[in-house]
């Protein structure tokens, strides 16, 4: 039921009142629920490789199969992902400090999680019936970085210290 609501709210950001409500929110159901985008993400790779009649797939049982695609490729896709988020919550930070905005690294990293919500979904119900590029990265980072901006805007303005 929590990864539902956190699906609705993660839908509606930038708003304020879904920020705040995303921020109280957990740090491991934030992981728990980039890991299931992420294998939401993967479904369309996986599927076409099952179906394909030249990839690894049809050499290899179901099993190993699934063990193989998930060292080779949901793996690397994690790690590229929270690295990616771990970047832009960095670069968020400085941004951060040269508007005077009260806003952490952790909290900036659980809301850039959750921005990540409908460009996944887009990614995976396109990647069903198109072979997507890379402009959709870009697209993808683009989206992020504006809705991060808007979100950083949204907390107050740091008190100056006599």
């Amino acid at each position: 039921m929590v990864l539902l609501q956190t699906f609705i709210k993660s839908l509606k950001l930038p708003n304020k009142q879904a920020m705040f409500k995303l921020n109280r929110i957990g740090m491991d159901i934030t992981v728990v629920y980039l890991f299931i985008l992420l294998l939401l993400v993967s479904a369309p790779s996986l599927v076409n490789q099952l179906t394909s009649s030249d990839s690894a797939g049809t050499v290899m049982s179901l099993p190993f199969f699934l063990i193989y695609f998930f060292i080779f490729s949901y793996l690397p896709l994690t790690i590229a992902v929270f690295i990616y988020i771990s970047l832009l919550s960095y670069a968020g930070t400085g941004i951060a400090k040269l508007l005077r905005r009260k806003i952490r690294f952790s909290i900036l990293w659980k809301l850039n999680a959750y921005t990540t919500t409908i460009p996944f979904i887009l990614y995976s119900i396109i990647a069903f019936f198109f072979s997507i590029t890379d402009a959709f990265l870009v697209l993808f980072i683009l989206y992020s970085f504006i809705f991060m901006f808007k979100m950083i805007t949204v907390y107050p303005k740091r008190k100056k210290r006599p």
